[in-house]
């Protein structure tokens, strides 16, 4: 069985719902089974392994669905780990 972690600490002041609605969509796109735990979402694949590339797509869509595309990405964390990050905006002064 593998096990892809993905990290949604920065994600999570966007609301509890929202976090809902992501476990709902990967469980529903992978028929894996998805785990929530505080900071992450465990993703366990049972016969095959859901590959790092088909979450990172999935979390993209996600993303751009929910008009968080602007302020959030995606990245590889360690082995088996997405990150989802806040994208610093810098103020550019004139």
């Amino acid at each position: 069985m593998s096990e892809t972690r993905i990290d949604i600490s920065d994600l999570k002041s966007e609301g509890g719902d929202l976090i809902k609605e992501l476990s709902q969509l990967l469980k529903e796109k992978t028929s894996a089974e998805v785990e929530t735990e505080t900071d992450s979402v465990i993703v366990k694949g049972k016969d095959k392994a859901v590959s790092r590339t088909y979450l990172r797509v999935l979390l993209k869509k996600f993303l751009h669905r929910q008009g968080l595309k602007e302020y959030f990405r995606v990245i590889g964390g360690k082995e088996n780990t997405l990150v989802i990050k806040e994208i610093k905006v810098t103020e550019e002064e004139e």
